[in-house]
């Protein structure tokens, strides 16, 4: 049996799902400290989804690490590429498990619900998809990876032998990352107020 990861302790966690249990849950150790419902059937749903983020961002303890599944994910990269400089600097990464779900909405019509410019995440994050290469949904999860900037995971969830091995040892080396580059940048402060 394979434990949790456990998050560092000054990584805050914030969750987008319209799922009550999500898949994710048994890899981290952590709970998260906001849930924010994933609801886009109207402009005004879409716009509360936006504020609830906003709000779950700016009251989190320490650096955010925004965790999406499904259709969240669209909807956090439209957050995240839409959302003032202050509320997106206080991410310091994302996973976004299973974004193309082959029963749920399509992707062009997600992408037209989420219209934003087509940039890459002002952070760094990564895709985690499901690992069946034979099919064309494989290749249109890594197309969105690419366009959101992320790297990309492809595990295969229903082996329960393995139960997400590798993914897990990205995790923490991610999470670690994100940890080393918040206090990259905290120094790099630390120094410009120095200077004054």
């Amino acid at each position: 049996m394979t434990t949790a990861l456990a998050l560092p302790a000054n990584l805050s966690l914030v969750e987008i799902s319209a799922a009550a249990s999500a898949p994710w849950r048994g890899l981290l150790a952590a709970s998260a400290e906001a849930h924010v419902p994933y609801r886009a059937g109207t402009l005004s749903e879409r716009n509360l989804l936006g504020a609830r983020l906003d709000a779950a961002v700016t009251r989190a303890e320490g650096a955010v690490l925004l965790v999406a599944e499904g259709a969240s994910c669209f909807a956090t990269a439209w957050w995240a590429r839409l959302s003032p400089a202050p509320y997106v600097s206080r991410v310091a990464g994302a996973l976004f498990f299973d974004p193309i779900e082959e029963e749920g909405e399509t992707v062009e019509s997600l992408l037209d619900t989420f219209a934003s410019p087509r940039t890459r995440l002002p952070f760094p994050s990564i895709v985690l998809g499901r690992d069946d290469r034979r099919s064309a949904l494989a290749a249109r999860v890594q197309a969105l990876a690419d366009g959101w900037g992320s790297g990309m995971i492809a595990g295969a969830r229903s082996d329960a032998a393995r139960p997400l091995r590798r993914t897990r040892g990205i995790l923490a080396r991610f999470t670690a990352g994100v940890v080393a580059r918040e206090v990259r940048t905290g120094r790099a402060l630390i120094g410009r107020l120095r200077a004054v």
